[in-house]
Protein backbone atom coordinates (compact mmCIF):
# COMPACT_ATOMS: atom_id res chain seq x y z
CA UNK A 1 0.00 0.00 0.00
CA UNK A 2 2.71 2.45 1.03
CA UNK A 3 4.76 1.69 -2.07
CA UNK A 4 1.84 2.45 -4.34
CA UNK A 5 1.35 5.82 -2.62
CA UNK A 6 5.03 6.60 -3.19
CA UNK A 7 4.67 5.54 -6.82
CA UNK A 8 1.59 7.74 -7.27
CA UNK A 9 3.36 10.67 -5.64
CA UNK A 10 6.42 10.20 -7.85
CA UNK A 11 4.23 9.83 -10.93
CA UNK A 12 2.30 13.02 -10.09
CA UNK A 13 5.50 15.01 -9.56
CA UNK A 14 6.95 13.67 -12.80
CA UNK A 15 3.77 14.58 -14.72
CA UNK A 16 3.79 18.11 -13.29
CA UNK A 17 7.48 18.68 -14.07
CA UNK A 18 7.17 17.24 -17.57
CA UNK A 19 4.08 19.33 -18.44
CA UNK A 20 5.53 22.49 -16.91
CA UNK A 21 8.88 22.03 -18.62
CA UNK A 22 7.22 21.78 -22.03
CA UNK A 23 4.93 24.76 -21.42
CA UNK A 24 7.61 26.99 -19.84
CA UNK A 25 10.00 26.19 -22.71
CA UNK A 26 7.39 27.08 -25.32
CA UNK A 27 5.97 30.28 -23.81
CA UNK A 28 7.94 31.29 -20.73
CA UNK A 29 7.07 31.18 -17.04
CA UNK A 30 4.85 34.27 -16.91
CA UNK A 31 2.71 33.26 -19.90
CA UNK A 32 1.74 29.87 -18.43
CA UNK A 33 -0.97 29.82 -15.75
CA UNK A 34 -0.91 27.11 -13.08
CA UNK A 35 -4.32 25.83 -14.22
CA UNK A 36 -2.93 25.06 -17.66
CA UNK A 37 -0.04 23.10 -16.16
CA UNK A 38 -2.28 20.90 -14.00
CA UNK A 39 -4.62 20.26 -16.97
CA UNK A 40 -1.67 19.27 -19.16
CA UNK A 41 -0.31 17.03 -16.40
CA UNK A 42 -3.71 15.44 -15.82
CA UNK A 43 -3.66 16.15 -12.09
CA UNK A 44 -5.61 18.35 -9.69
CA UNK A 45 -4.57 21.85 -8.69
CA UNK A 46 -4.29 20.51 -5.14
CA UNK A 47 -1.59 18.11 -6.32
CA UNK A 48 0.51 21.04 -7.53
CA UNK A 49 0.27 22.78 -4.16
CA UNK A 50 0.81 19.55 -2.25
CA UNK A 51 4.10 18.79 -4.01
CA UNK A 52 5.49 22.23 -4.84
CA UNK A 53 3.64 24.83 -2.73
CA UNK A 54 3.20 27.11 -5.76
CA UNK A 55 4.04 27.62 -9.44
CA UNK A 56 7.43 29.08 -8.56
CA UNK A 57 8.32 25.95 -6.59
CA UNK A 58 7.39 23.84 -9.61
CA UNK A 59 9.47 26.11 -11.84
CA UNK A 60 12.47 25.53 -9.57
CA UNK A 61 12.01 21.76 -9.90
CA UNK A 62 11.85 22.13 -13.70
CA UNK A 63 14.97 24.30 -13.74
CA UNK A 64 16.89 21.87 -11.53
CA UNK A 65 15.91 18.92 -13.75
CA UNK A 66 17.10 20.83 -16.81
CA UNK A 67 20.36 21.75 -15.05
CA UNK A 68 20.96 18.08 -14.20
CA UNK A 69 20.37 17.12 -17.82
CA UNK A 70 22.78 19.76 -19.16
CA UNK A 71 25.41 18.95 -16.50
CA UNK A 72 25.21 15.28 -17.50
CA UNK A 73 25.86 16.16 -21.14
CA UNK A 74 28.81 18.40 -20.24
CA UNK A 75 30.32 15.84 -17.87
CA UNK A 76 30.03 13.11 -20.51
CA UNK A 77 31.88 15.35 -22.98
CA UNK A 78 34.57 16.10 -20.39
CA UNK A 79 35.15 12.53 -19.21
CA UNK A 80 35.11 10.78 -22.58
CA UNK A 81 37.71 13.03 -24.20
CA UNK A 82 41.17 11.55 -24.82
CA UNK A 83 42.97 14.22 -22.75
CA UNK A 84 42.21 17.06 -20.36
CA UNK A 85 42.68 19.92 -22.84
CA UNK A 86 40.43 18.30 -25.41
CA UNK A 87 37.94 17.53 -22.65
CA UNK A 88 37.77 21.18 -21.56
CA UNK A 89 37.14 22.40 -25.09
CA UNK A 90 34.66 19.60 -25.85
CA UNK A 91 32.79 20.22 -22.59
CA UNK A 92 32.64 23.93 -23.36
CA UNK A 93 31.19 23.15 -26.80
CA UNK A 94 28.63 20.77 -25.28
CA UNK A 95 27.53 23.46 -22.81
CA UNK A 96 27.26 26.14 -25.48
CA UNK A 97 25.31 23.72 -27.71
CA UNK A 98 22.90 23.09 -24.83
CA UNK A 99 22.49 26.83 -24.29
CA UNK A 100 21.44 27.17 -27.92
CA UNK A 101 18.42 24.94 -27.38
CA UNK A 102 15.20 26.97 -27.01
CA UNK A 103 14.27 25.13 -23.80
CA UNK A 104 17.55 26.01 -22.06
CA UNK A 105 17.54 29.55 -23.41
CA UNK A 106 14.01 30.22 -22.14
CA UNK A 107 14.00 28.35 -18.81
CA UNK A 108 17.61 28.50 -17.62
CA UNK A 109 18.89 31.74 -19.10
CA UNK A 110 15.81 33.96 -19.42
CA UNK A 111 13.24 32.95 -16.80
CA UNK A 112 15.34 31.45 -14.00
CA UNK A 113 17.24 34.64 -13.02
CA UNK A 114 13.97 36.63 -13.04
CA UNK A 115 11.71 34.05 -11.39
CA UNK A 116 14.12 32.72 -8.76
CA UNK A 117 16.28 35.81 -8.29
CA UNK A 118 19.89 36.24 -9.30
CA UNK A 119 21.37 34.76 -6.11
CA UNK A 120 19.24 31.59 -6.18
CA UNK A 121 19.81 31.17 -9.92
CA UNK A 122 23.59 31.37 -9.44
CA UNK A 123 23.48 29.04 -6.44
CA UNK A 124 21.62 26.36 -8.43
CA UNK A 125 23.92 26.86 -11.45
CA UNK A 126 26.81 26.37 -9.04
CA UNK A 127 25.35 23.18 -7.58
CA UNK A 128 25.36 21.49 -10.95
CA UNK A 129 28.38 23.09 -12.61
CA UNK A 130 30.84 24.20 -9.95
CA UNK A 131 31.51 20.78 -8.46
CA UNK A 132 32.21 19.35 -11.90
CA UNK A 133 34.67 22.15 -12.73
CA UNK A 134 36.41 21.83 -9.35
CA UNK A 135 36.74 18.07 -9.82
CA UNK A 136 38.23 18.47 -13.29
CA UNK A 137 40.70 21.11 -12.12
CA UNK A 138 41.75 19.06 -9.09
CA UNK A 139 42.32 16.03 -11.31
CA UNK A 140 44.35 18.11 -13.78
CA UNK A 141 46.45 19.53 -10.92
CA UNK A 142 47.07 16.05 -9.48
CA UNK A 143 48.21 14.85 -12.93
CA UNK A 144 50.57 17.80 -13.29
CA UNK A 145 48.56 19.25 -16.17
CA UNK A 146 47.75 22.42 -14.26
CA UNK A 147 50.02 24.45 -11.99
CA UNK A 148 48.92 24.39 -8.33
CA UNK A 149 46.59 27.32 -7.64
CA UNK A 150 43.40 28.17 -5.74
CA UNK A 151 41.17 25.65 -7.52
CA UNK A 152 37.86 26.79 -6.00
CA UNK A 153 38.44 30.41 -7.07
CA UNK A 154 39.57 29.39 -10.56
CA UNK A 155 36.55 27.10 -10.91
CA UNK A 156 34.19 29.91 -9.89
CA UNK A 157 35.82 32.26 -12.41
CA UNK A 158 35.54 29.66 -15.18
CA UNK A 159 31.89 28.96 -14.35
CA UNK A 160 31.14 32.70 -14.24
CA UNK A 161 32.81 33.28 -17.62
CA UNK A 162 30.97 30.36 -19.19
CA UNK A 163 27.62 31.54 -17.76
CA UNK A 164 28.27 35.05 -19.06
CA UNK A 165 28.94 33.57 -22.50
CA UNK A 166 25.65 31.67 -22.26
CA UNK A 167 23.79 34.89 -21.44
CA UNK A 168 25.48 36.71 -24.32
CA UNK A 169 24.39 33.97 -26.70
CA UNK A 170 20.84 33.85 -25.32
CA UNK A 171 20.39 37.60 -25.81
CA UNK A 172 22.30 38.02 -29.08
CA UNK A 173 20.74 39.17 -32.34
CA UNK A 174 22.89 36.55 -34.06
CA UNK A 175 23.22 33.66 -31.56
CA UNK A 176 25.26 31.47 -33.94
CA UNK A 177 27.92 34.14 -34.44
CA UNK A 178 27.97 34.99 -30.72
CA UNK A 179 28.35 31.31 -29.86
CA UNK A 180 31.26 30.87 -32.27
CA UNK A 181 33.04 33.94 -30.91
CA UNK A 182 32.40 32.94 -27.29
CA UNK A 183 33.69 29.42 -27.92
CA UNK A 184 36.82 30.78 -29.60
CA UNK A 185 37.58 33.25 -26.80
CA UNK A 186 36.79 30.88 -23.92
CA UNK A 187 38.55 27.95 -25.57
CA UNK A 188 41.74 29.98 -26.00
CA UNK A 189 41.55 31.15 -22.38
CA UNK A 190 40.98 27.64 -21.00
CA UNK A 191 43.75 26.11 -23.09
CA UNK A 192 46.01 28.98 -21.96
CA UNK A 193 45.73 27.62 -18.41
CA UNK A 194 47.61 24.51 -19.45
CA UNK A 195 51.41 24.32 -19.81
CA UNK A 196 52.43 24.90 -23.39
CA UNK A 197 54.43 22.14 -25.14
Amino acid sequence: MRRSQEDRSSSTKSALVSAARELFAARGYHAVPADEIVRAAGVSRGALYHHYADKQGLFRAVFEELERDVAGEVEAALTTAPDFGTGMVTALGAFLDACGRPEVRQISLTDAPAVLGWRTWRQIEGEYGLGMVIGALEQATAQGLLAPQPVRVLAQLILSAVMEAALLIANAEDPARERAEAEQALGAWLLGLLPQP
